[in-house]
């Protein structure tokens, strides 16, 4: 797995570090060893020693972190994944790609909570992958294209719904295709515009025909491997976590940005998470609610990320539901409508 492009930059102030940072701990060479071949790092000779600080780092955090969550001072814990090795700064700026669009002219539909459901009769548990909805765990690679899984997981879900088939579709049609509507690429998108593109499009090719490529490419839309269509989208109240619930409970998988700025969610590994220094109006990712629940008596929205499985709980996350709109989780909701 090769790093971003930005290494050079990296490499000089990491070699700035050094000299503050003090030398490596040898004692974690053979951990650093398994690091790697388990996640198929490779490096330059000069950027190896950066990296290796960087992991070391990331270490050292993720272990006090853990101790504290086991003495109960957080509900969530930490993990060593194959990001480890990145600072956040350099994480945030090749991973999330969610950019919202102040200029844009669409608008989907606001979504009415049915009139006949109360809150309380929901079921105080719902797991859409239990239902057939949901598509395994993709991994975007160091390219932003999140907002595309986001859109194509809850597309995925409401076609599965209509038509009793679970198709996955292709994030890279989004990526390559849709900057009419003011999505770009690696470089960043919105849902909602997404979206835009498939309904103008009359459809979205499936992954199989159309697979992932991590980078910006050409369009290449065929027609004939169209895998779902959709006829509009609907926009959840602004940070109404009330609607959102009856949203997750009546329609399926609903996409939502968050702020996924911080290091405790790049190396998220389990519990319910929370992080005091969450935005809930700087967004910069786009995932997918898949559920919701409760875990030690504290609420949760079930969330599908798009790092593939090294991460979180094979993931996916859990993240405080009623708890002040937690990351922003219900600051831009959505989902299409077939």
């Amino acid at each position: 797995m090769k790093l971003p492009q930005m290494f050079p930059v990296f490499v000089l102030a990491g070699l700035i570090a050094l000299s503050i940072a003090g030398p490596i701990n040898l004692e974690l060479s053979s951990e650093w060893e398994l690091f790697k071949t388990a996640y198929n790092k490779i490096y330059a000779n000069e950027e190896e020693l950066l990296r290796r600080i960087i992991w070391e780092r990331n270490l050292k955090h993720v272990q006090q972190h853990n101790i504290e969550a086991d003495r109960g001072v957080h509900t969530f814990w930490l993990g060593m994944n194959e990001y480890a090795d990145m600072t956040p700064e350099e994480f945030v700026r090749a991973m999330n790609g969610y950019r919202v669009n102040a200029t844009k002219t669409f608008q989907c539909g606001k979504f009415m909570a049915p009139s006949h459901v109360e809150l309380s009769d929901l079921p105080t548990t719902i797991d859409w992958r239990t239902e057939g909805y949901v598509t395994g765990v993709k991994n975007q690679g160091q390219c932003g294209s999140c907002w595309a899984f986001s859109t194509t997981g809850s597309l995925e879900g409401q076609h599965f719904k209509k038509n009793g088939k679970l198709v996955s579709l292709s994030e890279q049609n989004l990526v390559d295709c849709s900057q009419k509507e003011g999505n770009d690429g690696c470089q960043g998108g919105l849902m909602d515009q997404a979206f835009e593109y498939i309904i103008h499009n009359k459809g979205i090719d499936t992954e199989e025909s159309y697979p992932y490529r991590a980078k910006n490419g050409a369009c290449k839309f065929k027609k004939a491997n169209i895998g779902a269509t959709e006829v509009s989208c609907m926009d959840i109240e602004h940070g109404n976590e009330t609607d959102l619930q009856l949203a997750v409970a009546t329609v399926g998988p609903i996409s939502v940005g968050i702020d996924a700025s911080h290091v405790s969610f790049q190396l998220y590994k389990t519990g319910v998470y929370t992080e005091s220094a969450c935005s809930s109006v700087n967004l910069d990712h786009g995932v997918l609610v898949v559920g919701y629940g409760t875990e030690s008596c504290q609420n949760y929205w079930l969330v599908k990320n798009s790092w593939g499985t090294s991460w979180g709980m094979q993931g996916y996350i859990m993240m405080a539901k009623d708890y002040n709109n937690m990351c922003g989780i219900a600051t831009q909701a959505s989902f299409p409508t077939v």
